[in-house]
């Protein structure tokens, strides 16, 4: 790993019926494995428990977002997500599985605003059901044609992630869907 590592799109931001803003280096792991099995380790190593399906459970410093049956992606702080993947893999040891930390191979985006608003933002670039997507809720989905995922942080805050490839394509998508003008009002 580079020791310049820097963030996707270096905290782009711009406002329009919300605010979209690339939220710079975020620490990211994911670690596949039986889950159940992998329980203990996961709250030992993050402090947060493992979630449910589609859900996201926060620890002290950690949270852990389910992805899969058999893959969860724990959100830390960039400069822990690598100790945190050798952590993991030190606790699960002589279990399958992989600890890998993605963080440069990810971007994250922060969508601010009225709720109605981020709701009615995201509905135009996704497939998913963003009207009945809770708080603490994970949903992996297409950003038009890119894969991401979608969570609310807060009622007025929601939260991106794509591939660091993609970042520029994804900030694009979401500020075009913001642009003064073109509220929908559909969640309003």
């Amino acid at each position: 790993m580079s020791e310049f590592s820097v963030s996707a799109l270096d905290g782009l931001s711009v406002g329009g019926s919300v605010t979209i803003r690339e939220m710079g280096r975020q620490g990211m792991v994911s670690l596949r494995a039986d889950l159940s099995a992998a329980a203990k380790a996961v709250a030992r190593v993050t402090g947060a428990e493992m979630p449910a399906q589609r859900k996201i459970s926060a620890g002290k410093e950690c949270a852990v977002a389910w992805m899969s049956p058999d893959e969860v992606l724990i959100l830390c702080a960039a400069d822990q997500a690598g100790k945190i993947a050798f952590d993991l893999s030190e606790a699960l040891t002589g279990q399958h599985h992989l600890a890998l930390d993605i963080s440069d191979a990810r971007a994250m985006f922060s969508v601010t605003g009225e709720a109605g608003a981020i709701r009615d933002v995201l509905a135009k670039i996704t497939p998913a059901d963003i009207g009945a997507l809770g708080l603490g809720e994970m949903r992996r989905t297409r950003l038009q044609q890119v894969a991401g995922a979608i969570w609310f942080e807060a009622g007025d805050e929601a939260r991106v992630i794509c591939f660091r490839s993609v970042a520029r394509y994804v900030f694009d998508l979401l500020a075009m869907s913001a642009r003064e003008g073109g509220t929908v009002g559909y969640h309003g």
